[in-house]
This record gives structure tokens, sequence and C-alpha cells, in this order.
């Protein structure tokens, strides 16, 4: 022990880590949740997370709370992006004691179902707008839905929601779900197709969508990874 420094002077915490999970499914926007089996707030909904043990980080606190309380499997984890969104550290965010959670972000497709697991009764993906949660996590859960909206404007992420050929319509989809809005379709298309590296044109005959209109050309993911000049939110609308 380092000399002069006496930890038992120090009020004790525990940190913890949180995890608000998204994806699009049937064409609405989901966030992997559980359902608390343990009080406080047990058979409440929650982000999955938990505490961080003495010899773990952050981060890796993250991936084993995230395969534990929802069955995903290591690998699956494992293989997973998760961004750090931010700390959150009230007083009062948790009744048992003082914590401080450092949660994460991830905007993922073609996730597998969860279960429950560890401190969970049960995961679920359930749709942004039906979320009600326990401690502060409806915060939270608001702080990352931010985050992947903005990282629609400035990255190609919302290829990765499409089929590996997909229409222009399609591709618009996903960023009216995330973002919640209703986009001008003339104008989404401008800005894509000018947009170097955005999606290349599929070779061959066009598709058609539906029963009715004119067949639609199909496109795939660019070799850009980040988006100049940005596809922005449309001003003064909710995102």
């Amino acid at each position: 022990m380092m000399q002069g420094y006496d930890p038992g002077a120090f009020p004790p915490f525990a940190v913890t880590v949180d995890l608000a999970v998204f994806t699009v499914r049937e064409g609405r926007l989901n966030v992997l949740l559980v359902e608390r089996g343990e009080d406080p707030y047990k058979g409440d909904w929650a982000l999955p997370g938990g505490f961080v043990r003495p010899r773990e980080s952050a981060g890796q606190a993250a991936r084993r709370e995230l395969a534990e309380e929802t069955g995903l499997s290591r690998e699956t984890v494992a293989d997973l992006h998760l961004e750090q969104l931010r700390t959150y550290s009230d007083p009062d965010r948790d009744p048992r004691m003082r914590v401080v959670s450092v949660a994460y972000t991830a905007l993922l497709p073609d996730l597998p179902e969860p279960r429950g697991g560890g401190d969970a009764a049960l995961a679920q993906w359930m749709p942004l707008a039906d979320a009600r949660l326990a401690f502060d996590h409806d915060q939270i859960l608001a702080d990352a839905h931010e985050r992947i909206g903005a990282k629609l404007e400035y990255t190609c992420l919302a290829t990765s929601f499409c089929p590996c050929e997909f229409t222009l319509g399609e591709l618009q989809r996903v960023y009216e779900t995330v973002w919640g809005v209703d986009l001008d379709r003339p104008n989404f298309r401008r800005k894509v197709l000018t947009t170097p590296g955005f999606v290349e044109a599929v070779e061959g005959p066009p598709r058609r969508t539906g029963g009715r209109g004119k067949p639609a050309a199909l496109y795939r993911a660019g070799a850009a990874s980040a988006l100049h000049p940005p596809l922005l939110r449309p001003e003064g609308r909710p995102a």
C-alpha cells in the first residue's frame, strides 16, 4: 500500500456497466432488454449489465455481462463492436449503494434471439417505443439512441442493415426507422448517390419491389466507412 494513503478514509462505491444494444427488426428499432430476476426492481425491464469484477476492465465486464444475462454466445459477444457512451454517476441512481456506471452502445444487425441468464429472468428484443426501464436506464437509452442516430449521419453503418443487394428505398427505411422521421425520397437519393463510396450500383436488371411501379435499381455497400459530407437529419424534425 502506498505510504500515507488510507483507502478506508474514502466512502466505498461500486462500478457497473450497462449496455444499450439496438437492432432493426421487422421495420422497427428494437433494444436488447432483460427482466430483472432480483431486487431492486425485480420483475422490471432494464438494460443488460452488472458489476465490474476486481480483476477486469469495464470493457471486459460489458462483454461478460452481455453473454451471461442474454445467453448470447461468448463468440458472438466477442465479435461485437461496443462503443463507450458515457459515465453515469448520480449519487442516488442505485438504491443499494453508490454506483458509478460505464455505459456502452451498439447498433447491430442479425443478432440471434436472446435468453435470460445470470441475474436476468428473461431477455428479449423490445421495440424502443415500448421500453420503460428500471434505475436511470431510460436516460441511458435516450442518450444511446441519440448517439447511434448521429453515427448514421457520418458513417456508412446503415448499409449493414440492408440485404447484400438493396434498393435505395430499403436504405432510406433504415434511416427513417432509427431517426423516427419521414425523409424526402428524391433528396435522400441525391445525397446517397453523390456521397463518394457510400453505395455502388449492381450490374444487371433492376428488381421489382412490389406489385406496382417501376423496377428499382440495386446497390451494394461501397468502399467508404465514413460519409463526406455527412448525411444530416432534417432540421427541426424529431429524431
